[in-house]
């Protein structure tokens, strides 16, 4: 059976004549009885009487009527369900962000946008390394990217291009940070030395972090010892590690004021942070229709915005 068989059949019953049903239905008159009688042996029953007139329905056309139009107007509504979530799927940006900035800056900041703008957020972009994240921007895979920005995360340099923009929304600094001992007193303080090497939990060097902290340590030759021990890609993970003794990591100050620092203290002073910017990228090419309109949002919380750069974090003891 088919679902236009159905709509014959309402509008034989709305106008009971052949002719003027056919035309309604946009259909020759013998092409359209043929269908009516098709319905007729589909269900097994006589629903037209065809003897009368004007036609009129027989008993069972007529309980066929109510169930007809009780389908009909279940998948016209379906119809148009689907249609407004295909829409709103249109109108959403796809968002793509690291899971440090997810867990620790994102959701606050996009509710401080006050924008109306829908956005969804890919939640495996949060476990793909730096560069991925750069080519799901390249190849349209996505509308906008947030991320942390240094002059020494070279695999950014490709938004560098003419057909990219940014704007500069907060940003972050990278902590050096240590477990207590026993004592109360930090376990690892920077430097260590050659005879005794801090063990270093690190990231993996496709991360933005690492590539922040790499050039750092490069900055001061034969400085700090460190001795790597272990490599995560998320900092949660380094974190964890960290707070359980095995060794010195460095940590975003946001994740640690929005976290909770958990017993961390400092393991150097300020010569060893390293502050970064947090970007949004986006393509001048990209066509999608609410694009400009988030874009200005952006433009225009940060223009009224009295937001100060984390470089410390709320909780870590000094």
């Amino acid at each position: 059976m088919e679902i236009r068989w159905l709509e014959d059949f309402l509008a034989l019953a709305r106008t009971r004549h052949f002719s003027r049903a056919a035309e309604q239905q946009n259909i020759s008159q013998p092409a359209f009885s043929r269908r009516i009688k098709m319905l007729e042996e589909e269900m097994g029953v006589v629903l037209v009487d065809r003897e009368t007139l004007p036609l009129s329905l027989t008993p069972a056309g007529q309980v066929f009527l109510e169930a007809s139009e009780k389908i009909t107007r279940t998948l016209r509504e379906t119809r148009e369900t689907c249609q407004e979530m295909i829409q709103s799927e249109a109108n959403k940006l796809r968002f793509a962000t690291h899971q440090t900035l997810y867990l620790s800056f994102f959701r606050n900041w996009v509710e401080s946008l006050n924008s109306d703008v829908d956005l969804g957020v890919n939640l495996k972009s949060t476990a793909w390394p730096g560069r991925l994240l750069v080519q799901a921007l390249e190849r349209g895979e996505c509308d906008l990217i947030l991320c942390y920005w240094s002059p020494d995360i070279d695999f950014l340099e490709v938004l560098d291009r003419p057909e990219y923009e940014y704007q500069v929304v907060s940003a972050d600094t990278l902590l050096p940070v240590t477990a207590l001992n026993r004592h109360g007193q930090p376990k690892f303080l920077l430097p260590g030395s050659d005879a005794a090497p801090l063990p270093y939990i690190g990231y993996s060097e496709q991360t933005f972090l690492q590539r922040v902290l790499s050039a750092g340590f490069r900055a001061r030759p034969g400085l700090p010892h460190l001795l790597n021990v272990n490599e995560n890609t998320q900092a949660v993970s380094v974190k964890a590690m960290v707070a359980e003794g095995y060794g010195i990591g460095w940590l975003p100050a946001r994740l640690l004021a929005s976290q909770g620092a958990q017993g961390l203290v400092p393991a150097g002073d300020e010569t060893w942070h390293y502050p970064m910017e947090i970007r949004i990228y986006r393509s001048r090419e990209n066509p999608h229709p609410m694009l400009p309109r988030f874009w200005e949002d952006v433009a225009r919380s940060l223009a009224t915005s009295q937001e100060l750069p984390v470089r410390h974090a709320a909780g870590l003891e000094h």
